[in-house]
Parts: structure tokens; C-alpha cells; sequence
């Protein structure tokens, strides 16, 4: 048993370190081929930062264990918006003021009902995952879009910002060492993840939806957990509440997306009747935080995490 839990948590660590430098070996790379950061930020930070997730859905789906990768994307999604954005809040609280998300979330929240729509349909299939990346592509667009228009307005045409990751000064061999460990990283700790995450559910006589929705997702929302606090902190408010809503939106998208292409995933009840309504309701909870600006307090912040708590409370008794 105790095996299992550091299958788990060196899994866990490996997915982390690996997706980091993943990214920044495959932005530098992307920029040296002459690839514009603005595609860049929008494709492949923003893919890399959901690597652990995507490779956690694919081990788990090849590894017959769909409700793995359904828990880990709507658990991470509920984690996202109820623990990620509760706990900052609560320790710092929030001024919504000046946040400008409110195309964003419009965006995640018509991914959350596409999303929920098709899986009344499963399993998941090829065709599934291809009108999920097709949505994915035309916000996509439509963020490149705005981003060009944006960029131009404030430094002109040949104005232009870095994406996360990008190091001018990178040598070439650090380039390929980051991509090739990224790469190698990645399958290795899904790998253990799955596998201890697995083991640990057999012990307790849980389902893999169970531990997806709640050791698994908790586990791949750190990264954002982190980022937020950090965002928080430093009173960017901004940067929180987009980072939440761009990771929900790429898990549904990109990640449910790309693992329906590789292999069909089945939903288990349990998602269609409770867990699914529970994302969305929480969703929900951001509109007056997004278009009426409201402040997050430390009142809310309370209110999120002890939503959260019970809700896991909910999943595991």
C-alpha cells in the first residue's frame, strides 16, 4: 500500500517537472523555427501546461480505466473553480474589478455544455473528440484574433511579447535535453500515477472515477493552485480568474478531445446524474465574479472551500 501512495506522488512530481520543461524546450524550439510567439502562447504553452492531464487520460483510457480520465478533467475542472480560487481568496482575497474574462468564461461555459451534451451520447468516440477540437480550434482563432488586435493597438505591428518559457540566450543541446526529457517524463509518470492511483482504489474499494475525481484532480490542479496564489498575492486578480478559466476550457476541449481520438472513453453513470451538474454548477458560481464584478472575499473564499470539502466528502462516502 504504501508503494501505491509514492507510485503516486513520484508520478505526480515527474508529470510536473516533465510538463515544465516540456514547455519551455518546445517554445524556444517553436521560436527558433521562426514559429511568432503570439501562436505560440496560444498552441503550445497553453497544450503543455495541460500535458500531465492529456497523458493521464490517455494511460488511463488505454489502461481501461475511463473513469480516470472523465474524474481527473471534471474533478480538476470543480477543483479549478472551488479549491484553486477558494483558498487565494481566502487567505488574500480578490478585487474583480478590472478583470476582463467575461469572453472567456462565455467560451468555457459553452464548452462545459458541449462537453456534457456529447457525453449523454457515450462513449466518446473519433467523431467526438474531432467536434471538440474543431470548437477548440475556432476559440483558438478567435483568441489569436484578439490577441493581434491588441498587440497591434499597443505596441504596433512589430510589437510583440514574449510567451511564457522563451529564453533568447537558451542554448540549442539545453533545447533538445528539455524536449527529450519532457517527452520521456510524461508517459513515466502517468504511468505511475495511473498504475498507484489504481492500486490504491482496489485497497479501498473505489472506483477509478472516485480517485479521478478526487486524488487525481487535486493532484493535477497544484500548478494552478500555485499559479493563483502567486496571482493573488500580488493582487492580479486577472491573471487568477483567467488562468482557471482557460485551464477549464483546454481540459473539456483539448484534453477530453485528444483522449477520444486514441481510444473510445465510456461515462459512468455517476458522472451524468451528480458530477457533471456539480462542474457546471460551479461554473455558474464565477457569472457574478466575471460581469458584476463582484469582490472575493475571505466570506467566499470560506464559502468555496467548504463546497469543496463536502463535495469530496460527497464522491468518497
Amino acid at each position: 500500500m504504501i508503494l501505491a501512495w509514492v507510485s503516486v506522488a513520484l508520478g505526480l512530481v515527474i508529470l510536473l517537472l516533465a510538463g515544465d520543461v516540456l514547455v519551455k524546450g518546445a517554445v524556444n524550439l517553436a521560436l527558433r523555427l521562426g514559429i511568432p510567439a503570439l501562436i505560440v502562447s496560444l498552441t503550445i504553452v497553453a497544450f503543455g501546461t495541460s500535458a500531465p492531464e492529456l497523458l493521464i487520460a490517455i494511460d488511463a483510457v488505454l489502461s481501461d480505466q475511463p473513469g480516470l480520465a472523465v474524474g481527473n478533467v471534471v474533478g480538476s475542472n470543480t477543483a479549478n473553480i472551488l479549491l484553486v480560487l477558494g483558498m487565494p481568496a481566502l487567505v488574500f482575497t480578490m478585487s474583480t474589478r478590472d478583470c476582463d474574462t467575461s469572453k472567456s468564461y462565455v467560451y468555457m461555459m459553452l464548452g462545459s455544455l458541449l462537453f456534457i451534451g456529447i457525453a449523454f451520447t457515450a462513449p466518446l468516440t473519433w467523431w467526438h473528440g474531432l467536434v471538440l477540437l474543431g470548437a477548440l480550434s475556432l476559440v483558438l482563432w478567435d483568441q489569436a484574433m484578439d490577441a493581434k488586435r491588441a498587440r497591434d493597438a499597443a505596441a504596433g505591428p512589430t510589437g510583440e511579447e514574449e510567451p511564457e518559457g522563451a529564453d533568447p540566450e537558451l542554448p540549442g543541446w539545453r533545447i533538445a535535453l528539455f524536449v527529450g526529457l519532457g517527452l520521456l517524463g510524461l508517459p513515466l509518470g502517468a504511468d505511475l500515477l495511473v498504475d498507484g492511483a489504481s492500486d490504491i482504489a482496489r485497497k479501498f474499494g473505489m472506483s477509478d472515477a472516485h480517485i479521478g475525481l478526487t486524488l487525481v484532480a487535486i493532484g493535477t490542479s497544484l500548478p494552478e493552485l500555485a499559479t493563483t496564489m502567486v496571482a493573488a498575492y500580488r493582487r492580479q486578480a486577472d491573471v487568477a480568474l483567467g488562468n482557471v478559466i482557460g485551464s477549464n476550457l483546454f481540459n473539456l476541449l483539448a484534453i477530453m478531445g485528444v483522449t477520444a481520438l486514441v481510444a473510445p472513453i465510456a461515462v459512468a453513470d455517476q458522472f451524468l446524474r451528480l458530477d457533471f451538474w456539480i462542474m457546471l454548477a460551479a461554473s455558474l458560481v464565477l457569472a457574478p465574479f466575471v460581469f458584476l464584478k463582484w469582490y472575493l472575499s475571505r466570506i467566499w473564499g470560506a464559502i468555496f472551500m467548504v463546497t469543496y470539502v463536502a463535495y469530496i466528502i460527497k464522491v468518497l462516502v
